[in-house]
């Protein structure tokens, strides 16, 4: 049976939101969502969490949760998500079981879409799994403006129907899977064998600015609302 592992990297210094990571959604710190997913999912067998900083270790304290203290190098700002998982994954002997990366402002996810993706992550055979959002409109129909005049990045597309053109996705930023042998062995999270899990565009949120805030908190009563 396979090692499942959670990872929830969250370090202290954010430029655009101060203290992103440990501060109060609609109740409770934003982090905490992630925390709570992941245990409510029943999967993990550890969940860690790594950070640099004092009030965000706080908070992993109070649940059942294993504090990763992250080096000044991997929380620096060029730092990327592949250098935090080397580093715990190094640090803890890790070299095999399966991981889920989970990011630390994504309060839309719960354990049933982390048990629903680690099925199908597992059906697939894939080395990684990522949830997508599509796009609302075609990307193959975008426009470039060249000091103000516009133009079609893809003119051969033109007058073909929106319905005609494939649909393309982006990276929902919420959580991935991944095979901690293969990642070991490349260096990579995305390779030729990603699966995609698609979610619906109500369930991610860039969180970088204050009015992605309270964009997201009203998305999160939303989807609560549903739920009730």
């Amino acid at each position: 049976m396979d090692r499942i592992l959670a990872l929830i990297p969250a370090r202290g210094g954010s430029k655009r939101i101060p203290g992103k990571n440990s501060r109060p959604f609609l109740g409770k710190p934003i982090i905490q969502y992630s925390i709570d997913a992941a245990n409510s999912s029943g999967l993990f067998s550890e969940i860690y969490l790594s950070t640099d900083h004092e009030d965000i270790a706080a908070i992993g304290r109070t649940v059942d949760v294993k504090i990763h203290n992250r080096s000044s190098e991997t929380a620096s700002d060029m730092a990327t998500i592949s250098d935090v998982m080397k580093e715990l994954l190094a640090d803890m002997q890790i070299k095999q079981g399966v991981l889920c990366m989970i990011y630390a402002t994504a309060p839309f996810i719960d354990g049933e879409m982390l048990n629903r993706s680690y099925q199908e992550f597992k059906r697939s055979g894939a080395d990684s799994l990522l949830p997508v959002v599509r796009f609302s409109f075609p990307i193959q129909r975008a426009l470039k403006s060249d000091e103000g005049w516009l133009s079609m990045i893809k003119p051969e597309n033109m007058n073909v129907r929106s319905q005609d053109l494939p649909p393309s996705y982006h990276d929902a930023g919420l959580f991935f899977w991944i095979n901690i042998e293969k990642f070991l062995q490349t260096g990579k999270i995305f390779t030729d064998k990603t699966w995609a899990f698609e979610v619906d565009e109500m369930y991610c949120q860039d969180i970088d600015t204050e009015s992605d805030w309270r964009i997201a908190e009203l998305k999160y009563r939303i989807l609560r609302e549903k739920k009730d």
